[in-house]
């Protein structure tokens, strides 16, 4: 199983709802271990990373108005990325885990962009 990256908005009612993406695009947000192992995990926290960690525990839904400070994260994550690799627990290489985070860091950073364009949200689940 992996993580997937959406984009939601809120209909009038407040209800969530999650925009149809592409067949072909690749959404993952890395494996569903990556919860607690990466985006969770101590190192992670320890940069002062708020969103992501919370994956540990549940569901991501970062709501329109908090999609900018998100992206400030990622953008934190993405300047600090071999760190991140290095950081984090890895089955794989060094550089195979920095690529694959790198990956994801871009799938996400893509979702952010489209909430941002229509003023939606980010969920990872």
């Amino acid at each position: 199983m992996s993580l997937l990256v959406e984009v939601f908005v809120r209909d009038p009612d407040g209800e969530r709802r999650i925009l149809d993406v592409p067949a072909d695009v690749y959404q993952s947000g890395g494996f569903e271990s990556w919860r607690t192992t990466v985006w969770g995990s101590e190192f992670v926290r320890s940069l002062g990373a708020r969103f992501l960690p919370v994956l540990a525990k549940e569901d991501l839904y970062v709501e329109a108005e908090d999609v900018p400070e998100f992206r400030r994260e990622v953008e934190l994550l993405r300047s600090r990325l071999d760190e991140v690799a290095e950081g984090t627990q890895r089955p794989r290489t060094l550089d195979e885990h920095r690529d694959n985070i790198d990956t994801r860091l871009r799938i996400i950073e893509d979702s952010i962009r489209k909430a941002e364009e229509i003023g939606g949200g980010v969920l990872i689940w």
